[in-house]
């Protein structure tokens, strides 16, 4: 994949710089708290709301895109990778310690407006009462689309699942890397952002008929899903080749090749704004980190009390009824490990009076259905 030079900041004056056509950026950041700190467990919801207010403070009508814009996302981030221990009902990070940080711009829109934003960089990622202090930021990669698609490639794409990956099916999570699945969620941010769709039902079926899982090593984890829900996700690697009859349609066989190395720029899967679905290119066996034992507990929690919440409302069915479950069982499983319903009513951007409500027929829904036992 083409890569710039690596450059860094690590004071207040940037000097990072891409070409003027670069349409997809990847940076790491390096981050150290100023002391040892505690955070809450879905602390990536507070990365996500930072990131946002950065692009609100520069461009509100970019920023409003990025936050309730229909089409995908233009953008990833990952939750922090270092080491987090659990410690009671949150997390804990030492000042000894260094944690990186990696975020993805896929738009040109985007990539022009972080080029003006690290000209002027912030010191630090304030996360709820943890101020991070930013030590260093590297670019890891910039690209066009048109380079992804004409760039040399191995005979097979080897992928790395760093965090646990999912994907939406019929109401449910699937937590395995089907290559419809996969190539799916590449192919939505490709036709969004490349200015080259690509017929999607056609080229989904050639994936069916083509694209073979030539090895694997995967593992599962439950871990929490954006400001609501939990989900059950892989991690490992995953190795995908082709069929011989494959090279037979050429611009969807260069097209697969291409999709591959966009996977370290999109994310796969969903919840990829929130830490889910990090992808990096290569095949290894070195172990991905384990979810913190405490987000484990709370993903758990939550996901139980979705599967009670969503058989007392089976009744009513359909999509509003599963996220009233989820949105009472996060508010409630978040309640018991000590959060206020302040702050979980700013996390979850639901007015403060609505949770307070959800919070007592959740309550009382629980307590109902010990009693029907």
């Amino acid at each position: 994949m083409p890569r710039t030079h690596p450059s860094i900041i690590n004071n207040h004056e940037s000097h990072l710089s891409w070409s003027a056509n670069t349409e997809l950026v990847g940076l790491v950041f390096e981050l150290a708290p100023k002391a040892d700190v505690s955070i809450y467990p879905q602390y990536t919801i507070g990365l996500h709301a930072w990131f946002l207010d950065q692009v609100r403070a520069v461009d509100p009508e970019l920023s409003a895109y990025l936050h309730d814009g229909e089409s995908e996302k233009p953008f990833t981030i990952s939750a922090l990778d270092g080491k987090l221990v659990s410690s009671g009902k949150q997390l804990h990070l030492f000042a000894s310690n260094t944690y990186h940080w990696y975020v993805t711009a896929l738009s040109k829109r985007l990539v022009t407006w972080l080029a003006k934003w690290l000209k002027n960089p912030p010191t630090e990622v304030n996360l709820r009462n943890a101020p991070l202090q930013i030590k260093s930021c590297q670019i890891t990669h910039a690209v066009t689309y048109a380079e992804l698609l004409n760039s040399d490639h191995e005979d097979t794409i080897a992928l790395q699942f760093l965090s646990p990956t999912s994907f939406r099916r019929k109401g449910h999570h699937l937590p395995l890397p089907i290559p419809t699945n996969v190539f799916h969620s590449y192919l939505r941010r490709w036709n969004d952002f490349s200015g080259m769709p690509v017929d999607q039902e056609t080229f989904l079926a050639w994936v069916d008929e083509h694209v073979l899982i030539t090895r694997h090593q995967l593992t599962s984890a439950k871990v929490l899903a954006g400001k609501k829900g939990a989900v059950t996700g892989f991690t490992g690697a995953v190795e995908f080749g082709l069929s011989k009859e494959a090279a037979k349609q050429p611009e969807f066989y260069k097209l697969f090749y291409a999709l591959g190395k966009l996977a370290p720029y999109c994310g796969t899967g969903h919840k990829t704004t929130f830490g889910l679905g990090q992808t990096r290119l290569g095949w290894s066996l070195q172990a991905t980190p384990e979810v913190p034992n405490v987000e484990s507990l709370l993903a758990k929690r939550i996901e139980d009390l979705t599967d009670i919440f969503k058989a007392q409302r089976k009744r009513t069915g359909g999509v509003r009824a599963e996220e009233i479950a989820a949105k009472w069982a996060t508010i409630l499983a978040r309640r018991e490990m000590g959060e206020s319903l302040q702050v979980i009513a700013q996390d979850m951007g639901i007015p403060y009076e609505t949770v307070k409500t959800y919070a007592k027929l959740a309550r009382r829904a629980l307590v109902n259905n010990s009693d029907s036992v």
